[in-house]
C-alpha cells in the first residue's frame, strides 16, 4: 500500500508543547482526520483536507482514517495530549485488527505528544516522582463497577493517582463518589491538585486536600492528581506551594 497514517498526538494546548515531530507530521499530512475542536488547533495548509467528527464517535473516525490511507492518502489522525493515553492511537489499532485485512500493511507511525498529566505535574512541581498510575474515570467505555476497583486498588497500593474525564454534564456526580472511595483510605491531609486547561491562556490549577476536595472545581479539561500518603507539600508564602513525591521510600 502506498499510503501512510500517522496518530499524533498534539500536546496539552500551547503550540509551544508541539514537538518538531508532531509539525512536520501535520504538515506533510494531505487528510486530517479527528475532532473538531483538535483539528481546529493545527493550522491550515492549501490543498489539505480536514475531516472532523463528534467526540464520541472515535470508532467511525478510525475505520475512516484507515480507508483514506488504504487510498493511498497520507492521512494524520490527531488526539490531544498524547495519543496513546485514552486517545485514538487504541481506536486506530482497534480498527486494523477488526477491519479490512488489507489495512494491516499500511504504513502507520504513533507520534507521542506531552500528556495532560506530565504538563499538570509540570508546573505544581513533580508528584509523578514515585510510582503513579493514570485512570480514565468515564465509565462510557467500561462499567463504573471496575472504575472504583482500580481506583481503591491504586489508593491502597500507594499509586499516586492522575485522574482523566473527571467530571461531566452527564456526569457530574462520578468525582465526588471517587473521592468519598478514597477518604477511608488515605489520610484527609493527601495533596490533591485540579489542573485545568493546564498550558492555555485560561488555565486554572487549585491544590487543596482530599479532605476538602470539591469536585466543583473540575470539568472535562481538568486533569485531577491525588497524591499518596508520601506526597508532600512545600509552602509558599503569597505563592502557589509545590508538590512532589519523593522518589525513595522507606521500608514498612
Amino acid at each position: 500500500m502506498t499510503g501512510q497514517l500517522a496518530i499524533v498526538g498534539l500536546g496539552p494546548g500551547d503550540p509551544r508543547c508541539l514537538t518538531p515531530q508532531a509539525a512536520a507530521t501535520l504538515a506533510n499530512a494531505s487528510d486530517l482526520v479527528g475532532y473538531a475542536p483538535y483539528l481546529a488547533r493545527v493550522p491550515g495548509r492549501p490543498n489539505q483536507r480536514r475531516h472532523s467528527s463528534d467526540n464520541r464517535a472515535e470508532r467511525e473516525r478510525a475505520h475512516h482514517a484507515a480507508a483514506l490511507a488504504a487510498s493511498g492518502r497520507c492521512v494524520a489522525v490527531v488526539s490531544s495530549g498524547d495519543a496513546g493515553v485514552f486517545a485514538m492511537a487504541s481506536a486506530v489499532f482497534e480498527a486494523i485488527e477488526t477491519g479490512e485485512p488489507a489495512w494491516r500493511a499500511l504504513d502507520i507511525e504513533v507520534v507521542p505528544g506531552i500528556s495532560a498529566m506530565f504538563a499538570a505535574s509540570a508546573r505544581i512541581g513533580a508528584p509523578l516522582g514515585h510510582d503513579f498510575c493514570a485512570l480514565s474515570l468515564s465509565d462510557n467505555l467500561k462499567p463504573w463497577a471496575v472504575v472504583t476497583e482500580r481506583l481503591t486498588a491504586a489508593a491502597s497500593a500507594g499509586f499516586v493517582i492522575a485522574l482523566y474525564n473527571p467530571r461531566s454534564r452527564a456526569r457530574p456526580w462520578q468525582l465526588g463518589t471517587a473521592f468519598d472511595l478514597l477518604r477511608p483510605i488515605l489520610p484527609a491531609t493527601t495533596p490533591v491538585a485540579f489542573a485545568t486547561a493546564v498550558t492555555c491562556p485560561e488555565e486554572r490549577i487549585d491544590i487543596t486536600t482530599l479532605g476538602e476536595a470539591d469536585p466543583e472545581l473540575a470539568d472535562m479539561r481538568t486533569l485531577v492528581l491525588i497524591g499518596s500518603a508520601t506526597t508532600r507539600r512545600i509552602d509558599r508564602q503569597g505563592m502557589r506551594p509545590w508538590l512532589y513525591t519523593p522518589r525513595g521510600e522507606s521500608a514498612s
